[in-house]
């Protein structure tokens, strides 16, 4: 220092400088290392370029890095926890819970190991499955052929036979209404059937009116051996005229009722109305799928017999018969 008082005053400058220099490098801390206010200062610009951690490395230095309050003192940050790892106190229960959970345990102390199966409760659909077809097979055709002639039926062979068994009301014409029709193409001499068939036809037209109002079609009803002939030579699908599987048609007993004009639900309704009659032995029923219409035969044990009269109306009747006659 006394060598630099006696220096001249031009070379005193620089000398000072770095006297100034040297004990700054020797006493202030790299910029790497200062912090301040606790944040530590930005790195340098060729480690920003590096890989950035990934979010468990940055959550174990923010648990493990030291931060430096005011007071100078290093104080560990607290760890951060997601909530699933948190562990919540369980809260102590009152007296109400303690004696309902330990009567629940006695009660499962005392139950059996194997309880009874408890069966799954099944809520009622409102969808309904279609029936099954009524199909018809060469054994139907045999029987149909000997119940008409258990019943006494005689096969129409032609158009007198027709008209003659239509004028003694052997015959009697389709019951044709707001709830019935015949198809037009029809003759007027074919549109005829048995008393019991008619009555069938009643019965049937008035249910399918009281579920879907609307009528029914007879498609086919009466016809005669020979028209059968002419028929099968045009339709393969028609039945034979003679033997012991002609079509129940030359009768009278049998019609058809069209199934092009029906609804899918109006198949399926007709399908389970006729088949407990058929169960029951009152019709027989083979539906067709080519002419697409429901071929019905029906017997005489559809109408149950009359009951007997009494005596005492029978001989009421006999006189009342004798007075109108003048004996």
């Amino acid at each position: 220092m006394l060598w630099i008082s006696r220096a001249p005053t031009m070379r005193r400058i620089p000398l000072l400088l770095l006297s100034v220099l040297f004990v700054a490098f020797l006493f202030v801390p790299p910029a790497s290392a200062h912090r301040t206010q606790g944040r530590v200062l930005p790195a340098p610009a060729a480690s920003r370029h590096k890989q950035k951690p990934t979010a468990r490395a940055t959550e174990r230095r923010r648990v493990k890095s030291p931060r430096i309050s005011k007071h100078g003192f290093a104080h560990l940050r607290p760890a951060v926890f997601t909530r699933s790892h948190r562990v919540q106190p369980k809260p102590e229960a009152t007296e109400a819970e303690t004696i309902r959970n330990d009567s629940a345990n006695s009660d499962a102390s005392e139950s059996p190991k194997n309880p009874p199966a408890v069966e799954p409760a099944s809520l009622p659909s409102t969808r309904r499955l279609m029936p099954s077809p009524l199909r018809g097979n060469y054994e139907s055709l045999v029987r149909q052929n000997e119940k008409t002639e258990a019943d006494s039926l005689e096969r129409i062979e032609d158009d007198a036979d027709l008209d003659d068994r239509i004028a003694r009301k052997m015959l009697v014409p389709v019951p044709v209404s707001a709830q019935l029709n015949v198809n037009q193409n029809l003759p007027e001499n074919r549109r005829y059937c048995r008393p019991w068939t008619a009555r069938f036809l009643s019965d049937l037209a008035r249910a399918h009116a009281a579920a879907f109002h609307g009528p029914l079609e007879v498609s086919s009803a009466v016809r005669t051996v020979e028209y059968q002939k002419q028929l099968m030579k045009v339709n393969g699908n028609a039945t034979a005229a003679e033997g012991d599987i002609a079509s129940p048609h030359l009768t009278g007993a049998t019609i058809d009722i069209a199934k092009n004009v029906l609804s899918r639900k109006e198949v399926a309704w007709m399908r389970a109305w006729l088949l407990p009659l058929q169960t029951a032995g009152k019709i027989d029923v083979e539906e067709e799928f080519k002419q697409s219409c429901f071929h019905i035969t029906v017997y005489k044990s559809y109408i149950p017999p009359a009951p007997p009269r009494k005596p005492a109306a029978q001989a009421k009747a006999n006189q009342a018969k004798t007075e109108g006659s003048g004996l």
